[in-house]
């Protein structure tokens, strides 16, 4: 099936290994991951960025495979979650900057276009939220209080 806004096809890119079973080689046990997470969340990270950490500096290839459990589960089970999920935030990023590009050039079409698609995948993020209870019912999305909802 073809992407939604490219025209392209595929979706290659790198896969994680089938196995699902903790390395023999890794040092951290389930608590201690549990604890490096909680660290790195108190830090102000996010969850794909805590997950990037692990893997890069601990060794820890999969949050999941070692604690039974997911990065965002075990913020949210320590009340260190943010407001807003972490996709629909880097989406909000994205439009202010092309907000923030447009407004000094004016006659970027492609930028101006880019808007257009940036603000659907948010509101359709927005709804599928919305329907799942992750957001309450009555949240809006507003393109001029977008910048309050980053800082």
């Amino acid at each position: 099936m073809a992407r939604m806004y490219s025209r392209k096809r595929g979706k290659s890119g790198s896969k994680k290994p089938i196995k699902k079973v903790k390395p023999v080689w890794l040092r951290y046990g389930s608590k201690e991951t549990e604890q490096l997470v909680i660290k790195l969340a108190k830090a102000g990270k996010t969850a794909s960025e805590i997950g990037i950490i692990l893997r890069d500096s601990y060794g820890v290839p999969s949050v999941r495979i070692v604690t039974k459990k997911s990065i965002a589960k075990i913020m949210e089970d320590n009340k260190l979650s943010p407001n807003l999920p972490e996709d629909l935030l880097a989406l909000i990023k994205k439009e202010i900057e092309i907000m923030k590009h447009i407004d000094s050039n004016k006659k970027d079409m492609t930028a101006k276009r880019g808007l257009q698609l940036t603000d659907s995948k948010i509101r359709r993020l927005v709804k599928y939220y919305k329907k799942t209870g992750k957001m309450a019912k009555d949240w809006t999305y507003d393109k001029k209080r977008a910048k309050l909802l980053i800082e």
